[in-house]
């Protein structure tokens, strides 16, 4: 069966520099929450390489949940992946 539309891999590189700059600001973040411990607050370009990191599998699954969208809407049957 042939799927409509765009496949998670071009979902994912589209998504990623949104879901990477989301991830460095809530690494910036969480590094100002720690702080208040005595944690570092972390430099811009830390932050935005932990961001990049940890970006890639954060998009990856979001593209796939939005895949996984998209062929319900089409009808597609959907493949029960944990149960």
């Amino acid at each position: 069966m042939m799927r409509a539309g765009w496949s998670t891999r071009r979902i994912a590189l589209t998504l990623y520099p949104f879901g990477a700059g989301a991830a460095a600001v809530n690494v910036f973040f969480a590094s100002l929450i720690l702080s208040w411990i005595g944690g570092p607050v972390l430099s811009t370009n830390l932050s935005i390489a932990l961001g990049c990191i940890i970006g890639l599998p954060a998009t990856w699954y979001f593209a796939r949940h939005i895949r996984q969208l998209m062929d319900v809407a089409d009808g597609g049957a959907v493949r029960d992946r944990h149960h």
